[in-house]
Formats: structure tokens, C-alpha cells, sequence
């Protein structure tokens, strides 16, 4: 089936022409050929088709790629949210609230709960989400993180290394031993990528090192969580380890920004954390600036970031981080699957996923000028329609 979207105003691409980045094309057309893309070019120009779909002079963005989510939960942390309102500092321990009542949920529960935010990402424009384990904490139960993970995507992340559980917590280089040993055994042949929590609260550098280099070990590729709750060791980590992304990176060193710019590592930026935290915002048009390739995801999870809007983290990028719309959407589309270390989505161009948002405006920069409105009107995802947004006159 050839299918042609056409009378775009604005066609976000992220092939990179002429010094635009985001590969801007006007009066364009795309043309789906079952889940892929086929053509890409001047409406004028667009081949012949079996069916078109008329975008109204509105912009069409790739599909957003969100490269860090824990989605497989149960319960929320609304309290704690509301006590960091009043002035109460966010810490990683609250991390183990949410353990206790994911491991007292059912499979059913946490499937359910789990296809529910992957809905809602849809819904927004978010066509490939990461999910990350990391509230099972023992063996069986980041077993049934990854499996139930696995269901949905195949960006799955083995996050065993993501606090010290309370029955080690006199004991954490045994936890690291049961990470690095039973539970990677049980959780490798459902994940793609290994994580760890490398920050004051959580696991040393030392301890992080011996979880990625089990990891990877098993053929599992390193992503970690660092410089989230003050300076680290975690930047030279997972440029040494030349892990794919390092996220979060609240409060970064001259040093591990040169280190960055100098790797393959994406430095992942969670806007939502900053917002629901209440820390500084990172400083990205420093990052930009230097050369470091930069991705924006939301960080959905129940403690520090429980959004699932892609927009919405995109307008905080803009407003509070300093990146221009352009940057933020290229950030969240084709940044993440740099993350992702995947060619074949965050881009509009032939042989990519056909992955599409037709935004309900005439250019991208009404997602951050118009922050909190509905804008998604229909998505794409692998040339199939999944989202269809009818207008009410």
C-alpha cells in the first residue's frame, strides 16, 4: 500500500541540509509504502500513489523517540511530589516505595498499567519508547520487568543497579553481586541494553563499572543514570565504556562536557525531572554550544518526572534549557535514536520507519509557543494510522 501525506507546510526531515539540522522542506509531500518510507520530496513532485491523505498546510514531524522511561510500576509518589512542593529536597531513596508496591502487583496489573502510558504516548506523537526495569530489585521480580518490558518494544533496559533494595541495604557489594550474577542471568535474554544508577545514594563509580562491564559482557550495550543529584564520576564512565547515552546530567564539569563533545555518548536531558524536582535546569545551549549531541526524553516514573508528554518537555527545553525549537524537536526525535544508536526512525527520509505526527499548526514551533495544547492530530506508526484526532466545528 502507497500512501501519500501532501500539502505539508513544513516537513521536519532531520536530514541535515545547507546547515539546517532538522532538513526543513516546504510545500512538501512523504510517501508510505507499507512501514516504510518510500519518497520524500516537493508536493509538486510526488509520485503516483494508492490513496492520499491531505495534511492542510500543516507541519509533519517524525514520530518523537523517547530513549528513557520506567513504565512498568505500580502505585504513585503523589505525596512525595506534594511534600517537594512545599521544600522537601528530592533523594533517590524514594526510589523504594515504588519497589514495595510494584512487588506486590500482579502481572496483569503491571501490564495493563504499562500499555496504559504507552497509549498515552501515542496519543502525544511518541512512536519508540525505551522502558527500563529497576522496581523489582530481586531476581524474579526484574525478570518480570523485562519480560513484561519485552512485550511491547525491543528498546528494553536491565535497571537491576538502580538503588540498593532495603534487605541489602547494610550490604550493598552483595546486591551488586546478585545484579552482576543471578539477576543478569535472568534478565539478559530479554533486554538489549544494561543500566546503573552511578550518584551519591545509589552506586559508587566502582560498583557501576562492575555492573556495565557484566553487562556488557553478556552483549548487552551500556547506558547510565549520573550527575543528576550533583558532580560525578559517571560522565568518564560511560565515555570510557562508550555507553550509548549518559542521562539526566543536571550538573556537569567543564571536563565532562569536553569528554562528551569528544565521544559517541549522547548526553540525554530530562526536562520533566528538573520541572518535578525542582533542581536547575541543565544548561543545553552550553551543551550545543560545545559540540555534545543532545537528546530530550521524559523520564516517565512515579518519583521525579511522571509525564508522558513529549511536548511538554520539549517547551521546557525551549523556555528553561535554552534550546531553539528546532533543537528541541530534533532533540526529541532524531537525538533519541542516536541514543538508541537506530538510523531508522527520528527521521523522515527513504528506508526509515514510516513513523509520522501531523501537527494540528503550521510549524513546529507552536509546540513550544502553544505548551499544553493538544496538538498531535494523527500518527504513523509503521505506515499504519494509530492515532486520528477528528476536529470538533
Amino acid at each position: 500500500m502507497r500512501t501519500l501525506l501532501t500539502n505539508i507546510a513544513e516537513l521536519t526531515t532531520n536530514v541535515a541540509v545547507d546547515g539546517d539540522p532538522c532538513g526543513t522542506l516546504s510545500n512538501a509531500a512523504v510517501l508510505m509504502e507499507d512501514d516504510r518510507i518510500a519518497w520524500v520530496g516537493a508536493a509538486a513532485d510526488a509520485p503516483a500513489s494508492d490513496g492520499t491523505v491531505d495534511a492542510g498546510g500543516r507541519a509533519v514531524i517524525p514520530g518523537f523517540v523517547d530513549s528513557h522511561s520506567h513504565l512498568v510500576f505500580a502505585g504513585d509518589r503523589a505525596a512525595e511530589f506534594e511534600a517537594r512542593m512545599a521544600g522537601q529536597k528530592y533523594a533517590a531513596g524514594g526510589i523504594r516505595s515504588t519497589v514495595a508496591a510494584t512487588r506486590a502487583a500482579s502481572d496483569e496489573e503491571l501490564r495493563a498499567r504499562l500499555r496504559g502510558f504507552l497509549a498515552e504516548m501515542l496519543a502525544q506523537g511518541t512512536t519508540t519508547v525505551e522502558v527500563k526495569s529497576g522496581y523489582g530489585l530481586s531476581v524474579a521480580d526484574e525478570e518480570r520487568l523485562v519480560r513484561l518490558a519485552a512485550e511491547v518494544t525491543s528498546e528494553v533496559t536491565f535497571l537491576g543497579a538502580h538503588v540498593v533494595p532495603a534487605e541489602y541495604a547494610d550490604r550493598p557489594d552483595e546486591y551488586v553481586d546478585l545484579v552482576t550474577g543471578p539477576m543478569l542471568d535472568a534478565c539478559a535474554p530479554y533486554a538489549k541494553w544494561i543500566d546503573v544508577f552511578c550518584e551519591t545514594g545509589a552506586f559508587t563509580v566502582t560498583q557501576s563499572r562492575r555492573v556495565l562491564e557484566a553487562g556488557i559482557a553478556r552483549g548487552l550495550a551500556p547506558r547510565v543514570h549520573a550527575s543528576q543529584l550533583g558532580p560525578g564520576d559517571g560522565v568518564r564512565l560511560a565515555v570510557d565504556l562508550g555507553a550509548a547515552s549518559i542521562d539526566h546530567g543536571t550538573y556537569l564539569t567543564d571536563a565532562d562536557i569536553d569528554a562528551l563533545a569528544q565521544s559517541s555518548t549522547v548526553l540525554t536531558l530530562l526536562p520533566g525531572v528538573e520541572f518535578s524536582t525542582r533542581q536547575p535546569y541543565p544548561d543545553a545551549r552550553r551543551l550545543v554550544d560545545a559540540g555534545v549531541t543532545v537528546a530530550l526524553a521524559c523520564d516517565t516514573n512515579p518519583g521525579s518526572s511522571f509525564t508522558s508528554s513529549m511536548p511538554f518537555c520539549i517547551a521546557i527545553a525551549v523556555r528553561d534549557m535554552g534550546l531553539t525549537p528546532a533543537e528541541a524537536v530534533w532533540a526529541a526525535t532524531a537525538g533519541g535514536a542516536r541514543a538508541l544508536r537506530r538510523d531508522d526512525v527520528g527521521i523522515i527520509a527513504p528506508g526509515a520507519r514510516a513513523d509520522l505526527v501531523l501537527l494540528d499548526a503550521p510549524t513546529r514551533v507552536h509546540l513550544a509557543y502553544r505548551p499544553g495544547v493538544p496538538l498531535v492530530r494523527q500518527v504513523w506508526k509503521d505506515g499504519a494510522t494509530v492515532v486520528r484526532v477528528v476536529a470538533v466545528v
